[in-house]
């Protein structure tokens, strides 16, 4: 495949380099001569393990060359790949000129070229860029998007330091586009890459970046801070954290990474506290651990808002405990909506399935007991009673008995607070996060 490769920085001299080493003829454009000239000569642009090697070697093939001539690079290739730096303003808002002039030229070069032509972005960019650069490229060029031409999002995983590794093997290879046989073109173009190939909408493409990086420095800022910790107790926190990796079922899994409702329970709240409270006694800032807690309580309010937003009295609870699947309503982030609304009055109708009022004994029954004292009052035998005789409900667990419930009761309104049936779109059905 003929391709061009806009922006010579790290991600596009790397993007030149395993291109033409995976069977491409690749064209490198860049505003810079200096960079032009060093492609030319066989040597990359950046610093980085093996693309000097790449970079001389398919030069030295002919398969790789670099031009200022954007115009001549888009008419000789079939795909022209956004790859310019997107530097952070002040204010944390993304410079996107580099993006919108590359755009602008690509359309510009679009005029004097019949054939269909495929635009990549592979720099980092916000949610609706794509559609912009559509638009950019259409009123360059005069040519009509998904006709003429296709933009499709592919955002780049690399490291730096291991980035020619990665692009060979990275996790996945992400497409969101709008043009199913433009994707199907990328998807070719990737074909030697050893990396299952996910083909989603535009925007997940967009945001998929941010969301990964915003979670590797989480990752980071924890880990130092349970470092700092341990250092105060003369404990070797690499140690420590290497216990913790070993736990591939849920420390290091996709097992907590579902947005849904908040956490809840005897053992989270408990530990999290007394982690807090370590750190707190050897006069150490966590702000990290601090902000869970607060991001949790956040998370019970918007579910509280949602239900007071709509403005209804009887309200019904599927699911009390903290999870599905016990009877212990320590802690449960349900047991605290319920207590919420009862304070304003609404009236309440709950039912789960795992609760036995007489069964409760101990700090479980204590718990509730200080919460919603008139439990009995206000819990139902069944499901279908709850639901008949509610006006919204709000779903908490993921229970089959309730995958039912939804088209039992069209009119009714139900707040999803676990995603009980995925893909679910009616005007009465509303997600806490989705």
């Amino acid at each position: 495949m003929n391709i061009s490769v806009f922006g010579l920085g790290y991600v596009g001299c790397v993007s030149v380099g395993c291109l033409a080493a995976t069977g491409h003829q690749v064209i490198g454009v860049d505003i810079n001569d200096h960079k032009i000239n060093l492609i030319n000569k066989g040597k990359p642009t950046i610093i980085e393990k093996d693309i000097d090697l790449l970079i001389a070697e398919y030069r030295s093939k002919g398969t790789i060359s670099a031009t200022v001539d954007f115009e001549n690079a888009v008419v000789q290739t079939e795909v022209s790949i956004i790859s310019v730096g997107t530097p952070a303003t002040p204010e944390g808002h993304v410079r996107m000129d580099a993006v919108y002039e590359t755009a602008r030229q690509i359309g510009e070069s679009l005029k004097k070229k019949e054939e269909f032509h495929i635009v990549v972005i592979r720099s980092t960019v916000p949610l609706g860029t794509n559609q912009e650069v559509g638009s950019i490229i259409a009123n360059a060029s005069g040519k009509v998007r998904n006709r003429d031409f296709a933009v499709i999002s592919n955002p780049e995983f690399l490291r730096e330091g291991s980035s020619v590794h990665d692009f060979f093997y990275p996790p996945m290879t992400v497409i969101g586009s709008d043009h199913e046989e433009a994707a199907k073109r990328i998807a070719e173009m990737y074909a030697s890459i050893q990396a299952p190939v996910e083909e989603t909408t535009i925007e997940e493409a967009e945001l998929i970046k941010y969301v990964n990086n915003s979670f590797h420095a989480l990752k980071i800022t924890f880990a130092n801070e349970v470092g700092n910790i341990c250092k105060k107790m003369a404990i070797d926190s690499h140690r420590l954290m290497e216990l913790f990796c070993l736990d591939r079922q849920l420390n290091l899994s996709p097992y907590y990474l579902k947005p849904g409702f908040a956490y809840g329970g005897s053992c989270l709240p408990k530990d999290l506290k007394a982690l807090q409270t370590m750190a707190h006694d050897f006069y150490l800032d966590s702000p990290v651990l601090h902000a869970i807690s607060l991001s949790n309580e956040n998370q019970k309010k918007i579910a509280f808002d949602m239900v007071m937003e709509l403005g209804k009295d009887d309200i019904g609870i599927l699911g009390l405990s903290f999870k599905k699947g016990t009877d212990d309503l320590r802690y449960s982030p349900m047991v605290d909506l319920a207590e919420s609304l009862l304070g304003k009055g609404k009236r309440l109708r709950i039912y789960d399935g795992n609760l036995n009022l007489s069964m409760l004994s101990g700090t479980n029954k204590a718990y509730i007991d200080d919460h919603i004292p008139h439990l009995a009052e206000v819990m139902e035998d069944d499901a279908d009673t709850v639901v008949s005789d509610s006006e919204v409900i709000v779903v908490a667990h993921n229970e089959s008995e309730y995958k039912e419930i939804f088209k039992r009761y069209p009119e009714k309104i139900f707040i999803d607070l676990i995603k009980v049936i995925p893909g679910i779109s009616t005007a009465n059905y509303r997600g806490i996060c989705w």
